[in-house]
């Protein structure tokens, strides 16, 4: 039984950077979509300075401090559900893109992925590197 635990143990250690590498990679990703979608509002250094957020009726976030506006802690889910927009629940005031909708709409099925999977993986980049870029 002992020897059952040490293989679990080093099969976890030798996964955690795997795990790490695929996080990271995740967030590369979600760098390029976050230039792609969001930058136009957001800003390319994503402080609410993009270039559209002058034409907006409402101030535009800074997206590095969402840690710091949560007690230090990064709200994940909520910036999930806020990407996502299919919940119902609209962020910022007025109608910021439900990029769910988007990005299952224009999900070209690829290696047997629903274009919901696919929709979810965009999302899920781009907060990624949300959280990757708090202050």
């Amino acid at each position: 039984m002992r020897r059952f635990f040490v293989i679990i143990a080093g099969l976890c250690v030798s996964l955690a950077p795997t795990a790490l590498m695929a996080q990271e990679r995740a967030a590369e990703l979600g760098q390029q979509e976050y230039l792609v979608a969001c930058a136009g509002c957001h800003g390319e250094s994503a402080m609410g300075d993009g270039p559209l957020a002058d034409l907006l009726n409402i101030s535009t976030p800074n997206l590095t401090e969402l840690s710091q506006a949560n007690d230090g802690s990064f709200p994940y889910e909520a910036i999930l559900m806020t990407i996502d927009g299919r919940d119902g629940v609209r962020a910022h005031g007025s109608q910021m893109p439900i990029w769910g909708e988007r990005f299952q709409s224009s999900a070209a099925s690829q290696r047997g992925e629903t274009a919901e999977m696919v929709a979810r993986g965009r999302i899920l980049s781009l907060v990624y590197y949300l959280q990757s870029i708090q202050n």
